[in-house]
């Protein structure tokens, strides 16, 4: 932990762009002293802060008596006595109020058609489909896998197990059967909800042949039933006895319209998410019921200043944590109507979502840095997919998530898509922690570009050196949280001790929570800004992933691979990119071409390993890795190489100083 300590600051941003009338008028939170007041109220009365907020915004079967139980940290625990259900708290409570014919989903597929659900319909399809499940013998309890496209039935599938008290475990459709099989194998899950083939840019592309490959690869008899919604006419090859459709599957259980809700504990598992870790098996993040969901309402009224008539997008696919609270989860607790995109914003041209917008009159539009940056790029150097020959007024906000938004970014963005009319949140927060953690708020935050601002009201967020020490504005150091708060992790699935390690270290006290990202606090305002991982996971698009994994998978390529390494170095579109340094088994390739012919080999093997998010951008070959004489990897080195500066460190301590040379050129 200790290279953090030395976080250097240099970048400095001085414009500034305060709310302007329209944001501020009538927003939720409106103006500074608004926000500060709600800062103050937590600060003072943490406990009453809370209890106040879970008893106004969720539905509870029982009324919890204890609102945070602080005796087993850091395993807290939040209104733990009392019971509720997250689907009731989505669907059911908006029945007999004006949101229960009003349109819960907008759907539009990839090939641009539109599908619209209501309240009511949705409900209904979630109770059908939650019957379904316990026809197949899915109980309270359970882990299912949802391996689904970005459809409306993907979100079925994750409120259909919450309706049973079942824990689902999303995978995204792009992770391969390897990863999956491992998901599979740590949750200990019964069933698996997928599709024959999801829609992506025009392409058909298996998920249900990989659910197969996944299971084949052993280890996975916990799996009972494989449900299959058949997206596409294309076959597919049916297991006997494993094997349903979601037509099959529904009238098992005779289509039953109505399925009572299961009341679970405040604490129930809702879902396990796994994200990349820094030691190659990956991390099984729980969230609890209550906590989880109170977050995911409440930053959806304050983060996105939500209005009755609001059309939000949240273009983040279900396989990761935006897609579960700011898709699945937030927009339904809050009765908004939402857009849901099955596509890619390429296809079939790079307009696709500003197209999308004036279609569907959206207000509020949420999506990634990277995305933006590839359409900049796009809208750059073709003038017929630039965002000005679409109407954007509809718009109200923007919000940027996954990664830090460069201010060049953030300004494109400001002009181009929001006229300079649109507030941007620019959301710093993590699967960890469950929803927004430091976010500029529309109606009252001062804008600074490539900043995330403050932290929300109940979030001690803090910088601190490797003791736990405060550090000063303007100096880098750790970012972390100090008090616990509702939505965040509560384990890691099988391994407490990896979750106390990770996330509270006893260096620290063992109850402070450590984001794992460096951040430093401007001298003025005190905003925070994150420079990066303080560990070895890069952020490649917004999705963390751990370099042991990529190592691993490099090396498990045993016919070819001696050793490998792999560190991150900046791109302007993925805002970090995946490079490996990689031994043969068989010595360094002598030729450009035959450099070329591996490096597409490593890389689709990487590709069926993890999944294409995955792919290195740039393979290095040299003979051996630049060590130091006891045998451990300069990465700091390989950081330097990747990034094609100059090497200016110490290399005196280098086994064989003579591979920097090999390691020079890029595949």
């Amino acid at each position: 932990m200790s290279q953090a300590s030395n976080i250097e600051s240099v970048l400095v941003e001085n414009r500034v762009f305060p709310p302007d009338a329209r944001a501020q008028q009538g927003a939720r939170i409106s103006g500074m002293a608004a926000y500060d007041a709600l800062c103050a109220e937590a600060a003072k009365d943490p406990d009453a802060f809370w209890a106040r907020l879970a008893r106004e915004n969720l539905s509870w079967t029982r009324p919890f008596t204890r609102t945070l139980d602080e005796s087993n940290a850091p395993f807290y625990q939040w209104f733990g006595d009392g019971e509720l259900n997250a689907s009731a708290n989505c669907l059911d409570k908006h029945m007999g109020t004006p949101v229960e014919h009003k349109t819960a989903i907008v759907f539009e597929a990839d090939d641009g058609s539109v599908t619209t659900i209501s309240y009511r319909e949705l409900l209904t399809r979630v109770s059908q489909f939650a019957n379904a499940l316990k026809a197949e013998g899915i109980q309270k309890g359970d882990r299912v896998i949802v391996y689904m496209p970005m459809t409306i039935e993907g979100v079925i599938a994750m409120q259909a197990c919450a309706r049973i008290g079942a824990t689902h475990s999303v995978v995204f459709g792009g992770f391969s059967a390897k990863a999956l099989q491992e998901r599979i194998i740590d949750a200990g899950a019964v069933a698996v909800i997928t599709a024959n083939y999801q829609l992506r840019g025009g392409k058909e592309l298996p998920l249900k042949a990989i659910v197969d490959d996944g299971i084949a690869m052993g280890g996975c008899e916990s799996i009972k039933s494989v449900l299959v919604y058949e997206r596409t006419l294309s076959d597919w090859k049916r297991v006997e006895g494993r094997d349903k459709t979601f037509t099959e599957a529904l009238n098992a259980s005779e289509g039953q319209d109505e399925c009572v809700p299961e009341p679970v504990g405040a604490e129930h598992p809702l879902f396990i998410l796994y994200t990349s870790g820094s030691t190659g098996k990956p991390k099984g993040v729980q969230h609890a019921t209550g906590g989880y969901l109170l977050w995911a309402k409440l930053t959806m009224d304050w983060t996105f200043d939500l209005r009755p008539d609001d059309v939000f997008w949240c273009t983040a696919d279900i396989g990761w944590i935006t897609g579960h609270t700011y898709v699945a989860y937030g927009p339904l607790a809050a009765g908004a109507t939402q857009v849901i995109f099955e596509g890619i914003p390429t296809f079939p041209h790079a307009g696709r979502f500003w197209q999308m917008i004036e279609k569907h009159k959206v207000s509020i539009f949420y999506t990634a840095p990277t995305a933006i940056r590839s359409l900049i790029k796009a809208a750059e150097s073709d003038e017929k997919v630039h965002p000005k020959n679409w109407d954007l007024s509809s718009l109200r906000i923007l919000g940027s998530v996954g990664e830090p938004i460069n201010p060049e970014a953030w300004m494109w963005y400001h002009r181009n898509i929001g006229h300079e009319k649109c507030p941007i949140v620019d959301t710093f927060w993590q699967t960890e922690t469950g929803g927004h953690v430091i976010t500029p708020l529309p109606g009252a935050t001062p804008l600074v570009p490539g900043s995330c601002t403050l932290p929300l009201p109940g979030i001690a967020a803090a910088i601190v050196d490797e003791t736990g020490k405060d550090l000063p504005n303007g100096a880098g150091g750790m970012l972390v949280i100090k008090r616990p708060w509702p939505s965040m992790i509560r384990t890691i699935w099988n391994d407490p001790e990896r979750f106390k390690k990770s996330y509270f270290p006893e260096e620290m006290g063992g109850t402070i929570y450590l984001a794992g990202d460096g951040a430093v606090r401007s001298e003025d305002r005190g905003y925070f800004r994150i420079t990066g991982r303080i560990d070895d996971v890069l952020n490649v698009s917004g999705h963390r992933l751990g370099t042991m994994e990529i190592e691993s998978a490099l090396v498990a390529k045993t016919d070819l691979v001696a050793e490998a390494a792999v560190v991150g170095r900046p791109d302007d579109v993925t805002g970090e990119a995946v490079c490996a340094f990689v031994v043969l088994k068989r010595g360094r390739p002598t030729s450009d071409e035959e450099s070329m012919k591996l490096a597409a080999e490593l890389r689709a093997w990487v590709a069926k390993e993890i999944g294409p998010i995955a792919k290195p951008k740039d393979i290095r070959f040299g003979e051996n890795l630049p060590k130091t004489r006891s045998g451990k990897i300069m990465r700091r080195l390989l950081r330097s190489i990747a990034k094609g500066e100059a090497i200016t460190q110490d290399t005196s301590t280098l086994e064989n100083p003579a591979i920097l040379e090999q390691l020079g050129k890029a595949y």
